[in-house]
This record gives C-alpha cells, sequence and structure tokens, in this order.
C-alpha cells in the first residue's frame, strides 16, 4: 500500500512538472504546462470554449435531463419503489458521457482560466455524479433508474448488450478521460475515485474466471481510458484490462466489420467500420503497445495508419467516408458531396496520430494531424463556438446548417472537450530534446532533466509562416523543430494526394539572426524535424520563416470522385469555395490562376444562410 501511494504520489508530480509519464519512448509535456496566448489561432478558440462552446453544454446538459438521470439513479437506490421513465428521460445509453465529457473540457480550462465559481460548479456536478453511483462501484444511469425497464438498448442484466448498444463500457472510458483530466488540473480525487470505483467494478466482473461476463466494448474508448487511469494511479489492473478488452476482440459473441471485432485486432491492416469506434481502437492499441512493449500491437497500428493515410484521408483531414454506419469506405472511395466525415472522426484521427508521434517521433504523424485539426476538427465548431456540425461533406447544394445542439450531442460535447486540450500538443520531449510540434503564441515551461526550461513562442500562424521562439531559461539541450510536410512540397505522408502547380517553398531557420539553416533539405533529419543542439543562454532567439505560397492539389488518379479537380491550401489551411464569400473578406483570398474567384478556409464555411460550397474545384 506504502508502495502504491508513492508511486501516485511520483506520477502526480511527474504531471505537475510538466513531461506526464505515459509509457511511450516521447513523453507529451502537460497541458499543465502550456499557457496560449489569447489572442492567437488557438487562444481565441479557447476563449471561445470557455465563453460559449463550456457554458453551452453545461447548460444543455440540465436542459436535457443529463444530470437528473444521476440524481434519479440516486432516488431509486434510496428507495426502490420509485422507478423513471427511462424511454422520456433518456434518448442515448450514452447521456452520461455528455457531462464526463464536458467536465474534461472545463478542467482544461481551470488551466489556462483559473475560475473559482467554474471549479465550484464542476465540482457540485461531480457530487451528483457520485450520488448515482451504485455501491459496488457500476455507474450507468440507463439501468440504475429503473433497473426493471432500463433503456432499449441495454439489455436486462448489465454486461449483456455490452458488445451492442448499451455502451456501459463506453461511459466508462470517457469517465476515466474526464477524471483523470480533473484530477491532473485540480489535484483533487473527488472525481478520480468515482472513475476508480466503476473500473474496479469492471475489472471484477469481467474476465475469463468462472462468473465472470467474457466481453467486450461495442464502441470503444474505455481502452484509452483505463490506460489513462493506469498512469495516474499506477495501479496495473486497468492496463490489464484495457489489454483484455484488445485480445479478446474477433473472439466474443459479437463479430463485425462495424466496431472493428470481425477478426482479432493483431490481424487487421484496413481501416473499417465506424470511423469514431475504429479511430478510438487504435489510439487504445497505441497506449496498450507503448505501455507494454507489445511489438504485434505497434506491427498493427502502423498498418492501419498507412491504410488510412494512403487510401481513406480527405485532403480536409477527416475520414469516414459514408453515412451509413458513419463508416471508412472502401480504399479510394471518397466521395465529396456525401462525404460523412464525422467531427468525432477527425478528433479521434488526432488521438491515434499523437499517440503514433510518441511511439515513433516522426514529424509525419503531426503532418496528419496538424491537416485534421485545421480543417476536419474545427469546421465542426462555428467560430463562435455556439454551433456545429456533425458531418463535414466536402461539397454541399446549401442543406448543411450548424446547429446549436444534437439529440445524440456527442459531437458538441466532444468538442467542449477537446478544444480546450490543445495546448498539450505542441510540444513534447524525450531525452535532452525539446520537440516543437506545433506554432502557436504561447509560453511553455517544460521539464527535461530535471530541470525547468521556459520557451515563449510568437507567431500568426497559420495565417503567416514567421515564428519566433526565445529561450528563457540557460542551458544545453536540442530544440527539434517540425518543419511541416507542406514546407516540404508533401501534401500528406503518401501518394494520396500531389501539388500540381510546381512551387517550391522556401524556408529559413536563424538563432540570433544567424543562418542555422536556408532551403537546407539535408538538414532536416530523416524524422522530419531541424535539430538545433547548443547551449542555450537568457534570451536566445530562433526565428522561423516558412513561405506561405497558394497550393494548387490533386488527388491520386484512383480517386475517382477527384478526377479531374483541383483542391487549393496555403500552409495548414484547405480552402473552399461558397456562394457569396464577400461577407468573409477577412479570410478570403483572391487570384487563382486557374480562375478568378474568392475562397475561404474550410473550417469557416456554412457561417451565414445556406449556400453551395464545394472544395474540389474544376
Amino acid at each position: 500500500m506504502k508502495k502504491s501511494l508513492l508511486l501516485i504520489i511520483a506520477l502526480a508530480m511527474s504531471v505537475c512538472q510538466g513531461a506526464a509519464q505515459t509509457g511511450y519512448p516521447i513523453n507529451p509535456v502537460s497541458f499543465t504546462q502550456v499557457k496560449v496566448a489569447e489572442s492567437s489561432f488557438w487562444g481565441q478558440r479557447l476563449k471561445a470554449s470557455r465563453e460559449v462552446t463550456i457554458p453551452l453544454a453545461l447548460s444543455k446538459c440540465e436542459e436535457t435531463n443529463r444530470y437528473a438521470n444521476f440524481t434519479n439513479a440516486a432516488t431509486h437506490m434510496k428507495d426502490t419503489t420509485k422507478v423513471f421513465d427511462v424511454v422520456k428521460n433518456m434518448g442515448f445509453p450514452f447521456d452520461d458521457t455528455d457531462p464526463y465529457k464536458t467536465l474534461e473540457g472545463v478542467s482544461y480550462l481551470l488551466q489556462v482560466y483559473p475560475d473559482k465559481k467554474l471549479e465550484a460548479y464542476a465540482d457540485s456536478v461531480i457530487a451528483v455524479i457520485a450520488a448515482g453511483q451504485e455501491p459496488d462501484g457500476y455507474l450507468y444511469t440507463a439501468r440504475t433508474q429503473n433497473p426493471l425497464h432500463p433503456h432499449k438498448w441495454s439489455g436486462m442484466k448489465r454486461w449483456s448488450e455490452v458488445e451492442g448498444g448499451s455502451h456501459e463500457f463506453y461511459n466508462l472510458g470517457h469517465l476515466c478521460e474526464a477524471a483523470v483530466a480533473h484530477y491532473y488540473a485540480t489535484g483533487k480525487r473527488n472525481f478520480l475515485d468515482i472513475a476508480i470505483k466503476y473500473a474496479d467494478c469492471v475489472c471484477r466482473e469481467i474476465g475469463t474466471a468462472p462468473g465472470q461476463a467474457c466481453v467486450v466494448p461495442g464502441h470503444q474508448i474505455a481502452e484509452m481510458g483505463l490506460c489513462k487511469l493506469y498512469i495516474a494511479t499506477g495501479d496495473k489492473k486497468y492496463l490489464d484490462q484495457a489489454k483484455f478488452f484488445l485480445d479478446k476482440r474477433g473472439y466474443t459473441r459479437v463479430k463485425n466489420a462495424y466496431s472493428q471485432s470481425h477478426k482479432p485486432v493483431l490481424e487487421q491492416d484496413e481501416a473499417v467500420g465506424h470511423a469514431v469506434r475504429a479511430g478510438y481502437m487504435y489510439a487504445g492499441m497505441a497506449d496498450v503497445a507503448a505501455l507494454t512493449k507489445d511489438e504485434g500491437y505497434i506491427k498493427a497500428i502502423d498498418k492501419i495508419w498507412d491504410n488510412i493515410v494512403s487510401k481513406k484521408y480527405y485532403i480536409t483531414g477527416g475520414v469516414g467516408a459514408r453515412h451509413d454506419g458513419e463508416a471508412f469506405g472502401s480504399n479510394y472511395e471518397l466521395p465529396n458531396l456525401s462525404a460523412y466525415c464525422e467531427t468525432c472522426a477527425a478528433i479521434a484521427n488526432v488521438y491515434f496520430n499523437y499517440r503514433l508521434f510518441l511511439l515513433h517521433g516522426e514529424s509525419k504523424y503531426y503532418d496528419v494531424l496538424e491537416r485534421s485539426l485545421y480543417n476536419g476538427v474545427i469546421s465542426g465548431i462555428s467560430l463562435d463556438g455556439g454551433k456545429f456540425f456533425y458531418p463535414n461533406p466536402l461539397a454541399s447544394e446549401g442543406n448543411y446548417v450548424r446547429q446549436p445542439w444534437f439529440g445524440c450531442a456527442c459531437c458538441p460535447s466532444n468538442a467542449a472537450r477537446f478544444i480546450p486540450s490543445l495546448p498539450q500538443y505542441i510540444y513534447a520531449v524525450k531525452d535532452n530534446a525539446i520537440y516543437v510540434n506545433l506554432y502557436n503564441t504561447n509560453t511553455a515551461d517544460i521539464t527535461l532533466g530535471g530541470k525547468r526550461i521556459t520557451l515563449e513562442q510568437q507567431t500568426d500562424y497559420p495565417w503567416d509562416g514567421n515564428i519566433a521562439i526565445t529561450v528563457k531559461t540557460k542551458g544545453q539541450f536540442c530544440l527539434k523543430l517540425r518543419i511541416p510536410g507542406w514546407v516540404r512540397n508533401q501534401v500528406v505522408p503518401s501518394d494520396l494526394y500531389h501539388y500540381s502547380d510546381g512551387v517550391k517553398p522556401h524556408f529559413s531557420v536563424l538563432v540570433n539572426g544567424t543562418k542555422v539553416s536556408t532551403d537546407a533539405m539535408d538538414n532536416i533529419s530523416a524524422d522530419g524535424y531541424l535539430a538545433i543542439d547548443r547551449k542555450w543562454k537568457k534570451g536566445d532567439r530562433v526565428e522561423i520563416t516558412f513561405d506561405m505560397p497558394l497550393r494548387t492539389v490533386e488527388a491520386n488518379s484512383q480517386v475517382a470522385a477527384d478526377q479531374g479537380l483541383t483542391s487549393v491550401e496555403r500552409g495548414p489551411i484547405v480552402y473552399c469555395h461558397e456562394q457569396g464569400t464577400d461577407a468573409l473578406p477577412e479570410y478570403g483570398i483572391k487570384g487563382l490562376k486557374f480562375r478568378n474567384l474568392t475562397l475561404i478556409p474550410y473550417f469557416a464555411w456554412a457561417h451565414r444562410e445556406n449556400r453551395k460550397m464545394a472544395v474540389w474545384l474544376e
């Protein structure tokens, strides 16, 4: 017990110092250590999240019975004669996750914008959640508020429909993710202890021993959540449970491509089925691979990643071609007008690529992540943070309208948790190296070799390719600067798309005014980074300049939907044509050589009345 307690304290201290010990060869720099400037591109989105998205999500949880479901569950446990109409109160058995995801976003925001009132509100919601938890840890209001008449997807017994529609393990995964974020942000255990109790319940009741149920998640994310809970607590049973869920997939009752259970995970080499479930599973496989050093998992996810990036990845960074099943299509099946590209799937793709970077240390994963981030993810969230898309097509006849909420609210609540987490994706560390992966104005306190290094970054990226990084702490270390694929004349790390204009962008890097690299592609290492290893003095200044010309892109000849068409991008931003774009002059660009028209960033479309839109142009 004493040894376990010391491990928990050590892990918590490592997070607070800036480098979360995750088992990966490369360690993240925690969201608690990076402060994004409010005036920056991502600072504006964090501000919108704080002022609009999070308050909206919290209010919708109140309006739509999300909190009432926990209160009803608590009421029934106190007096079993009192039961509630689950059909009336609960649209979906995963409605419990909307408060979890929103609280996760709140936790990230509390680091950037300390707010005692918001923190107290979060604690009050956590108390409501705790009251709805059964004594043995089971936490699933779709059953507890009316055990004899649970939600129709839930089955009459615990876990009986978990491989189908009950989402009991899905709820667990989001609970763990949120509780760990809250613990790291506040140091409080009130939410963490709820997650531990539910995870303990699952670990007791799920497995191959007599009396246990041998089942796996129908909708994945428990794998990711349990790995995070293991890292936060040091209790290996959570990692073992995550690996069990993956190892047994393809061997239990339900076997279908929709939920990626058509074959064992180690035999899968193609992205299939529901794109969100798939992305969460692949991210969970990466977590388990890193924490267990299982080479089989690493080989499997590498093959799946290659399949996505080579054959199933939209120019906007979206994934999931089909409305039917919200699913991946066949290889090279990338329609535009009927593209699904769910917002949650783009977020899941960020999670997957982020983990592959931490595993392999190559910038190509951030090239994919960045494209998804600036296009496929934020197109699903309005500029003011208050309206959302569920699907994100690449063409529209004017029939898509952003909505303030959805009955199935997974995308808005996912946006509420994801955008505030952005600071954790900017930097990473390994040995004596600091990776600079995303460019955005911020200040970071990074622990490297037991010493705190402070960096200040200033830039108008993605609108401008000029970046300045000031070192505020002296010391010997290597600064690894990511040179984006679009600078290196590579649209994506495959032959799925290619630039068609013959332009060769220039870049330069200076330290204190002295050139380190000018168009010297040979100075970029095989991992896609330019490394500057030196004894840094306080006040040393690194200046990076990336040319940002307009680029035209064409698709691989096997992508039938895009033949004879061209798309346009500048830096990491993909543009589209929307009827009547004069209303957004601050984003518009003009003067393309193949046509004189105004384009706007893809993420900014559909902010006025319904209009036609297209990413791929004739």
